[in-house]
Order: structure tokens, then C-alpha cells, then sequence
């Protein structure tokens, strides 16, 4: 389910940005100065989009910062607090990764797995765009974690 929504969001990210997923011509160039400006394009989009979710979420903690004195009310108020805590540490970690690829598109490494450096694929990185990884390299990382925290 969590795929669905990662694949959710960046078709709503695509609309946001006035795109469309991209059709890839055949024998088309990977990674040509089309194509990274469609997936800048995306990666600024949903860049605003979480900084004006955390500009809101401050705004809201800022709001919510009121002493109550009854304490299932103050309890209710500090888990509001610790949830909007969580999802501006989870907007933060998105921006986070989206500058990280920013930064790769610089250096002419987004596309590319970082492990093993073959093209990552035009549809993957419209559906999870701060993807470094292949899908091989991919499986086996969460391989290896499973195997270290059973």
C-alpha cells in the first residue's frame, strides 16, 4: 500500500506541475536535457509543496502552544504536537532527499544507480523521483536489512 501512495503522490506531483508522464521516443538518449528538465521540473514542484506544508505545520504548532489546564485536554493537545513534530521531521527528510537529487542532476549522476551505475528507468523515477537506486540493487539492499534486524 505504502507504494501506492509514493505512486499516488507523484502522479499528483505531475499534475501539480503541469506534466504528464513522459513518453520516451525510441532511441532516445537516457537522461537528454529533455528529460532532466522534466524530472527538475518535478523535483522543484514537490520541493514547494512540502515547504509550504511545513511553513503551515509550524504555523499550527505555533498555534497550539496553549497551556490547558485539564489534563486529558493537555494530553490530547501534546500527541496533536508530537504528531505534527513527526510529519514536519518527515517533510523535512523529503526536502532532504529531493535536494540530494537536485544535487545528482548537477553532476550528471541522477538516472544512474549509484551501487551499480545502469540506468535507473524513466517510468521508476517518475514514480519514486529521488530514486538512486535500480530495482536490482534495490531488492538487495532490503534483502540485507531484512537479514540484519530479524
Amino acid at each position: 500500500m505504502k507504494k501506492k501512495n509514493i505512486y499516488q503522490n507523484s502522479l499528483n506531483i505531475l499534475s501539480q506541475a503541469g506534466l504528464k508522464p513522459y513518453q520516451q521516443k525510441k532511441n532516445e538518449k537516457y537522461m537528454n536535457l529533455k528529460q532532466i528538465k522534466h524530472f527538475k521540473i518535478i523535483l522543484e514542484t514537490w520541493k514547494k509543496k512540502n515547504l509550504k506544508i511545513l511553513s503551515k505545520n509550524i504555523t499550527n504548532l505555533q498555534d497550539k502552544s496553549i497551556n490547558l489546564p485539564d489534563p486529558i485536554d493537555r494530553a490530547s493537545q501534546e500527541e496533536e504536537i508530537n504528531l505534527e513534530l513527526k510529519n514536519r521531521d518527515r517533510e523535512y527528510k523529503i526536502i532532504t532527499k529531493i535536494n540530494n537529487t537536485l544535487k545528482r542532476i548537477e553532476n550528471f549522476t541522477f538516472g544512474y544507480c549509484k551501487i551499480c551505475d545502469i540506468e535507473i528507468g524513466i517510468k521508476r523515477l517518475e514514480a519514486q523521483p529521488t530514486a538512486n537506486l535500480c530495482i536490482d540493487c534495490k531488492t538487495l539492499e532490503e534483502l540485507k536489512k531484512k537479514q540484519i534486524y530479524r
